[in-house]
């Protein structure tokens, strides 16, 4: 390393080389970013219900799927593959598979940054909800149900916190 420069904190894919360009295109091809099946499904749902939420907001951390900004919520909808669902149990089958050392790190560089978004987005006082694909698409009403339950918390606690404010501006009566 050479004097004045910086120890790199991310892992480096230097070296490693997907299958072929085509393979590589047709796989990043395949993995949709935005309106996967598992995220128009819960949008569905949550739209139907009546609530209103911004999409892919690219101001903050790992651009949320679903943001609900009034009650500081964000939505994330995970790939089971890109994003490590059975974290150990995937690691182990790509192993076994073709070009294991640059699917390994890439998976793992994924959950790395889902975990660090996470954290950012927590830090600055969002709460995160991430669910995986198969869940979204299999129990499509819990996660909703879920997501509502927060929601109604939210505005529930934002009530009691301006009815206090207020009270306290009217000098208590």
């Amino acid at each position: 390393m050479k004097p004045g420069q910086r120890t790199r904190t991310t892992p480096s894919f230097a070296g490693l080389h997907p299958a072929s360009k085509s393979a590589s295109m047709a796989a990043r091809g395949a993995s949709a970013k935005t309106n996967t099946r598992c995220e128009l499904a819960l949008r569905r749902e949550l739209w139907r219900r009546g609530y209103c939420y911004r999409l892919h907001v690219p101001g903050l951390p790992g651009r949320p799927d679903m943001v609900f900004p009034k009650h500081r919520l964000v939505i994330f909808c995970d790939g089971d593959f890109w994003h490590g669902r059975d974290l150990e149990h995937r690691l182990e089958k790509l192993t076994r598979g073709h070009n294991a050392a640059y699917w390994t790190a890439k998976v793992q560089r994924n959950v790395e940054r889902d975990r660090q978004n996470t954290s950012a987005l927590s830090a600055a006082g969002w709460k995160v909800l991430r669910f995986w694909e198969t869940e979204v698409l299999r129990e499509t009403t819990k996660v909703a149900d879920r997501i509502e339950e927060l929601l109604a918390a939210s505005l529930s606690h934002a009530h009691r916190t301006t009815a206090r404010r207020a009270s306290t501006e009217s000098g208590g009566r």
